[in-house]
């Protein structure tokens, strides 16, 4: 249960921000003697990928920031994104870590997935992430993107280092996402309806 986690909480942080949790796992492996990331999956930690992704993540943290260019940006990390979470979940829910010990004991004969789990939460929050900044953009001007995007990458850096140092809190962080989608929502809409009425 406790991969599964794991799994999910790296998948929600790549839905926000592609390359955080990738960068991160690449890092905990290279960096942490307790993370040992899947032979499969220890590419994450090469040289070059460290480098590629630590490039691509800056990127997008830079042009999330920027109004029009962040809204250019979710479309094309609408691919990105859940593939992202898919690679999350598959390396994260597969590598041992101070809580997993025994990796392969979980989904084992069907190794394909966890990586369609990680597709599906990783696009999900993409999902809620791309409407809510449209949605915030339209009504500020794109004002509100640089502190949207701020808190994003926040939460995305604080869900994926939760998921592999500390996964109980990884749970608790990603209830609040939750929370916080749902009540974000809900305002949305009541807002539509105020208007529509007003």
């Amino acid at each position: 249960m406790i991969e599964f986690l794991i799994g999910s909480s790296l998948a929600a942080s790549a839905g926000l921000n592609a390359w955080m949790p990738l960068f991160l796992l690449g890092l905990a492996d290279r960096l942490i003697p307790a993370v040992q990331l899947p032979a499969g999956w220890s590419w994450l930690s090469g040289d070059i990928a460290l480098w590629v992704i630590g490039a691509l993540l800056v990127l997008e943290i830079v042009a999330d920031k920027i109004p029009a260019l962040d809204s250019l940006n979710d479309i094309v990390q609408s691919v990105l994104r859940p593939a992202s979470g898919g690679i999350a979940f598959g390396a994260g829910a597969g590598a041992q870590t101070v809580a997993v010990e025994d990796p392969s004991a979980f989904f084992t004969d069907n190794a394909w997935v966890p990586i369609v789990i990680g597709v599906g939460i990783a696009l999900a929050v993409h999902v809620v992430k791309a409407v809510g900044r449209v949605a915030a953009n339209s009504v500020t001007g794109g004002l509100a993107a640089p502190a949207l995007s701020t808190a994003e990458d926040g939460a995305s850096f604080l869900l994926a280092v939760a998921a592999i140092v500390v996964p109980v809190l990884a749970l608790v962080l990603l209830i609040g996402l939750i929370i916080t989608a749902v009540v974000m929502t809900k305002r949305r809409r009541a807002r539509k309806r105020a208007a529509a009425v007003g």
